[in-house]
């Protein structure tokens, strides 16, 4: 058999980058921006990486670590008596980039009193305890009374 020659290869080489050429000009957008507007970037998407985590508490303080997307370990101090957060970043590797940082601290007491911030749920907290309580539900609260069809009457 004879050895493909140096054309024959080069050729199939050229034929692999074109259709690589091709393929990536296909997935890039079709239209061009309008006068006088910047072409949009690709948004960069993070993707999470699984990592292990551990928490542990005692009758006053409970501690969760994790590690962040650098890499560095995080570690969340939860004061539960007196309602504070505090929040550290350890980084190891080498002498000079070693270390610990404070992140941050905060009073959760106020917190912790919301009924709901950012929730994006289904059921706010309002919307669920409209409806425990015309269920009867909660405590002190019976449900109403059936009118003379057998339906609840809510409009007590």
């Amino acid at each position: 058999m004879n050895p493909p020659s140096r054309l024959h290869t080069s050729g199939w080489l050229l034929c692999s980058a074109l259709g690589l050429c091709a393929l990536g000009l296909a997935r890039s957008p079709q239209t061009p921006p309008a006068p006088g507007q910047q072409p949009q970037t690709p948004k960069t998407q993070v993707v999470p990486v699984a990592t292990a985590a551990t928490a542990d508490s005692n009758n006053r303080m409970i501690a969760v670590t994790g590690t962040d997307i650098t890499g560095a370990s995080i570690l969340y101090l939860v004061d539960t008596v007196n309602n504070r957060l505090a929040v550290y970043q350890a980084q190891g590797g080498a002498d000079g980039s070693r270390g610990l940082t404070f992140i941050g601290a905060r009073r959760i007491d106020l917190d912790l009193q919301l009924d709901g911030w950012n929730d994006r749920s289904e059921w706010t907290y309002k919307k669920l305890k409209d409806e425990f309580s015309k269920q009867g539900l909660l405590p002190g609260n019976a449900p109403a009374a059936p009118d003379k069809n057998g339906k609840p009457d809510r409009q007590n």
